[in-house]
């Protein structure tokens, strides 16, 4: 892999490994760019937070989370319980670690996690999360143009408590960005053991 492809990726999970690094080269899993504020649907929304922010492209459909609508990663959204899965436990901290390829000023990172009952046969839906992030955590700056704490640390850490659950869930961590329509999406398979 040449340096000048892996610079032009942005980011990733990389531990827990994320579905994408597990499966996708690693510039590609780094490349999974989407518009942002799922779980919205359409494009050009202001941030309520960060109202100079960038607004939004549209985030990625339903059925296309996981690669977060990039034809490549496809295959990360294919339906199933079959995934490598990182064993957890309800009410534990999740340390999850991000790297960075380029920086961006970032106002975000929200965490959603697969609901009680959701079916792992279907696709990736905004049904099948919570319809709120179990963490978020956000980037106070503004304006993103002169705010000088908007970029993230390489790596960048995050301690989740996990909630309530049994067996087989989905986290969802996206990286919404300040300085551009864009989130990157990472899905991380769990299964939650006694």
């Amino acid at each position: 892999m040449t340096q000048s492809r892996v610079a032009s990726r942005h980011g990733l999970v990389s531990d827990p490994a994320s579905r994408a690094s597990i499966y996708l080269e690693e510039w590609q899993s780094a490349g999974l760019e989407a518009g942002k504020f799922f779980p919205a649907t359409q494009s050009g929304l202001k941030d309520p937070y960060a109202p100079d922010d960038v607004y939004n492209d549209t985030p990625p459909a339903d059925g296309k989370i996981a690669s977060a609508g990039q034809d490549y990663a496809a295959e990360l959204d294919r339906p199933g319980s079959d995934w490598q899965k990182h064993s957890v436990q309800s009410g534990q901290q999740l340390t999850v670690t991000w790297g960075f390829h380029a920086p961006h000023k970032t106002r975000r990172w929200n965490y959603f996690i697969t609901r009680d009952g959701w079916d792992p046969k279907a696709p990736l839906s905004r049904a099948q999360f919570e319809s709120q992030p179990i963490q978020q955590v956000q980037n106070s700056g503004q304006p993103y143009w002169s705010a000088g704490d908007l970029i993230p640390a390489d790596p960048t850490r995050h301690t989740i408590m996990l909630p309530q659950r049994q067996g087989y869930h989905v986290l969802l961590g996206v990286w919404e960005v300040a300085d551009t329509s864009k989130a990157f999406y990472q899905v991380i398979d769990l299964n939650f053991t006694e």
